[in-house]
C-alpha cells in the first residue's frame, strides 16, 4: 500500500493529513482518551512562513509538544483553568496568613475578576504575556510596589500549576525590575539643621507641641511607626533603659485593630534608650489620659497612644499629623522643608547611625532588618560630608601611629 504524502511529495506520519485548502491537521488521542486535533499551514519547521497566513509554529513542532506533554503527564490545555480560577485555587490553599496578606489577595482576585488577562487559560500564558500585562499595569497609573504585590502572589500561583504537572513553564519566573521601573519616591535622610529647625518649630507650635515627643522618639530609635504605635507601658524598661518590641499594631478594614507579630523574627529585638529618649517616654506616660474604657488588644493593654476619644492611634494618624505639620511649616516660612514621613525619621535615625561608624551588624539588630542587604544600603545614602569626615579622621588615626613610631 502506498504511503500518504502531501502536495510537495513528503510523507505524512500517521495522524497527519493535508487538507483540501493545503493546511495541515494532525490528530491524537490525549491522556484522557479524548480526540483532539492541531492545525498548522507549515509541515516542517525549515517550512518558509506563507505571508498571507498567521505566524504560528509548524505542525511537527506542535507534535513534538504535545508528545512531550503526554509522557510527562503535562494535563491537556491546562486542566481548562483561568488564571482567575487558579489564583482562587492557590489562595484556598493558605491558612493562618496575616490580614494584610489576606487583603493583599483579595486585591489580586478583583484585579483578575474585571481584566480580560484573568478568564486566559493559564496553557495559552506566555512570558510575553506575563510581561506585557504588568507593564500595561505600570502604564496606567499602577505604581510599583502595588505591581510587586500582584506579581508576588502570580508567581506562586502558577508554580503551583507547574508543581501540579498543568503547565510546563512558569511564565512569571523574571525578574521584575527587568520588565518594569521602580518608580517609588526614594526617602532620604533629613539633615541635622532640618531636623532641628522641624522639632523647634513642632515644639513652639500650640497646636501640634503635643506630637513633639513622639517624634523625637522615631527620630531617635528607628522605630517602624506600626510597632511605635503598638507600644505600652510595660514594652518601656526604664530599669535598663531599653524598648522591648515584640508586637506591632495595624488596624484593617473590615477587621479592625489587631496586635501582630513582626513579620521576621529579627523584628523581635531590645532597642536601647538614650536618657533624653526614656525622657520623653516619662512625659508620655505622666500626661497620658486614662481613658473611660482602657482598650485591650489581643490582650494588649496600656497603650502609649490614644486619640480624643479613648482609641489606639494607628500608622495613619501619625501620616496625617506628619503632613500637617510640614504643611504648616512651609506655609510659615519661605525657606521649605522636604517632606517628613515616619519612615523618614527611621530612615534618618539609620543614615545617622551608619555615618557614626555603628558595626553594620549592631545596626541590622537595632533596626529589625532580616537582611544586612538592606541595612548596608542606608551607607549608599551617605553624601560628600559624611565621606570628607570618614577621610579625616583616617588620616588622623594615620598621622599619630606615625608620630608613636618615630618616637
Amino acid at each position: 500500500m502506498s504511503k500518504r504524502r502531501d502536495c510537495k511529495g513528503r510523507i505524512l506520519r500517521n495522524g497527519e493529513i493535508q487538507m483540501k485548502n493545503g493546511r495541515y491537521r494532525y490528530k491524537y488521542v490525549n491522556n484522557f482518551g479524548e480526540k483532539k486535533y492541531v492545525y498548522s499551514w507549515r509541515l516542517d519547521v525549515h517550512d518558509p512562513q506563507q505571508a498571507d497566513k498567521p505566524i504560528e509554529a509548524s505542525l511537527r513542532e506542535k507534535e513534538k509538544q504535545i508528545q512531550a506533554d503526554m509522557f510527562d503527564q503535562i494535563t491537556p490545555e491546562g486542566g481548562k483553568l483561568t488564571v482567575l480560577a487558579l489564583v482562587e485555587r492557590y489562595v484556598s490553599l493558605k491558612n493562618n496568613v496575616r490580614p494584610s496578606t489576606e487583603a493583599s489577595y483579595r486585591t489580586v482576585m478583583n484585579i483578575l475578576k474585571k481584566d480580560p488577562f484573568g478568564s486566559k487559560r493559564i496553557d495559552k500564558v506566555k512570558l510575553s504575556d506575563a510581561k506585557f500585562w504588568l507593564v500595561q499595569m505600570q502604564k496606567n497609573g499602577r505604581g510599583f510596589s502595588s505591581i510587586r504585590t500582584i506579581r508576588g502572589i502570580m508567581r506562586p500561583a502558577f508554580q503551583l500549576a507547574v508543581d501540579d504537572d498543568l503547565i510546563r513553564k512558569n511564565p512569571f519566573a523574571f525578574e521584575l525590575m527587568s520588565v518594569v521601573y521602580n518608580d517609588s519616591v526614594t526617602r532620604e535622610a533629613i539633615s541635622h539643621e532640618v531636623e532641628r529647625k522641624f522639632l523647634k518649630f513642632v515644639q513652639e507650635d500650640k497646636h501640634f507641641c503635643k506630637y513633639y515627643d513622639g517624634i523625637y522618639i522615631l527620630l531617635n530609635t528607628g522605630l517602624r511607626i506600626s510597632e511605635f504605635v503598638g507600644l505600652t507601658k510595660s514594652d518601656i524598661d526604664f530599669e535598663n533603659m531599653k524598648i522591648n518590641v515584640d508586637h506591632q499594631l495595624q488596624r484593617y478594614i473590615g477587621v479592625g485593630y489587631k496586635m501582630v507579630e513582626p513579620k521576621t523574627e529579627s523584628g523581635i529585638r531590645q532597642i536601647p534608650m538614650t536618657e533624653d529618649v526614656a525622657e520623653c517616654f516619662r512625659r508620655v506616660i505622666k500626661n497620658r489620659v486614662t481613658p473611660k474604657v482602657e482598650p485591650i488588644i489581643d490582650g494588649y493593654a496600656g497603650l502609649l497612644w490614644l486619640d480624643k476619644d479613648g482609641k489606639p492611634m494607628v500608622a495613619m494618624h501619625w501620616e496625617k499629623y506628619f503632613q500637617h505639620i510640614c504643611d504648616k511649616y512651609n506655609a510659615t516660612y519661605k525657606v521649605q522643608i522636604p517632606r517628613i514621613t515616619p519612615h523618614v525619621c527611621r530612615h534618618t535615625f539609620c543614615s545617622r547611625m551608619a555615618a557614626a561608624r555603628m558595626n553594620p551588624k549592631t545596626l541590622q539588630y537595632i533596626m529589625g532588618h532580616a537582611d544586612i542587604s538592606v541595612t548596608m544600603n542606608t551607607y549608599t545614602h551617605l553624601g560628600f560630608e559624611e565621606a570628607s569626615e570618614e577621610v579625616s579622621r583616617i588620616a588622623k588615626e594615620k598621622s599619630k601611629k606615625s608620630i608613636r613610631k618615630v618616637v
